[in-house]
Order: structure tokens, then sequence, then C-alpha cells
């Protein structure tokens, strides 16, 4: 039988670094943020999101650019997009997830930041939606939101994003993945 180095639990953490992302510095809450930036700590625990993925990263340069309403963060994982929203001055955020676990972990996350993120369990309307998920959920979610545009992502830059009644209005890409701003109507 092979020895298991007794670190194991927390080895993961030697690879999940903080990331600048324009104004903003996500990263764990074992490093030092920049104090240049807007920090957003995330502890994802047993939930989908480090913000160091390029969809991430996309979604948060896009929000970046918009003008902060109401949000709703669909399919929240650990909250990264909902919190960075609320620290954006994006209000009210509500991060919507049909996994308990990513509740749990968005409002811990939440509560850390200490930002006002209202976890639920059913969708509302808002004026801006984000989804970092897959294509085939993000085509099938975009017409069940009552919002007036939606930042997307969470699918390869070859992929293209079929939605009725929804127009692209820009596109981004990293590293092979692309990022979308749409418009209902």
């Amino acid at each position: 039988m092979k020895d298991v180095d007794e670190g194991w639990p927390d080895a993961w953490r030697d690879f999940h670094h903080g990331v600048r992302i324009g104004a903003l510095w996500v990263g764990p809450p074992w490093e030092e943020p920049p104090a240049d930036a807007t920090p957003v700590v995330i502890d994802p625990g047993r939930a989908f999101g480090t913000g160091a993925h390029a969809t991430t990263r996309l979604c948060l340069e896009l929000v970046q650019q918009a003008e902060p309403g109401s949000l709703l963060d669909v399919g929240t994982g650990s909250g990264v997009l909902s919190i960075a929203a609320a620290k954006l001055g994006f209000a009210p955020v509500a991060a919507f997830d049909i996994d308990e676990v990513a509740l749990e972990t968005t409002a811990a996350n939440a509560s850390a930041n200490g930002v006002d993120v209202e976890v639920i369990s059913e969708l509302r309307p808002a004026a801006l939606a984000v989804m970092n998920i897959a294509l085939d959920v993000v085509e099938a979610m975009l017409p069940k939101l009552t919002v007036e545009r939606a930042i997307t992502s969470g699918y390869l830059e070859r992929d293209e994003l079929r939605a009725a009644g929804w127009h692209r209005l820009e596109r981004q890409v990293r590293d092979g993945w692309a990022a979308d701003l749409l418009e209902r109507g």
C-alpha cells in the first residue's frame, strides 16, 4: 500500500491563486489582494468557481463594462460573479442555483466579502443576468429569464449561441473560450 501525503486534503490550494481582472482581484482567502484592486475573496469549498478560468474572467470583464442595476446570477456556483457585481455597485443582486451546496457556498462567500447577495432557488426579474454554464443550459435558460440583457459564457469560441428573441451586442474571447453580451429583442 502506497503512503498518502498527510497534507493531501489541502494540496489543491497550491493551484488556486488570485487573478487581476480589470479593477477586480479575485482570489482565495489565504492570499493578500493588491492594495489598488477591489478584492473578491472566494473560497470555492465544494462549489464550482474560483475566478481563474477564462470564462469567469470574460464574464467579469463584461460585467465591469455594464451599467450597474439589478443582477441575477444564474448557476451561481461559488458566487464569484454575483459577489463581484455587488462590489461593483449592482443592486439588488440575486444568486440562483439548483444545487443547495452552491447556494450555501455563495451565501458564505457573500458574507465574508461584506456584500448583500440574496441566494434564491427560483428565478426572478432583473436588468442583467450573468450565466457561466454549459452552452445547452444557457440556451435552455435564456427563454425563462425576465431580463433585458444577459452576459453568457461557459462555452468555446467555436460554439454559436442560439436563442430566439436574443441578439448579440458583443463577443469576447480568451484561450479558445467565449463570452457574449446579449440583448432581448
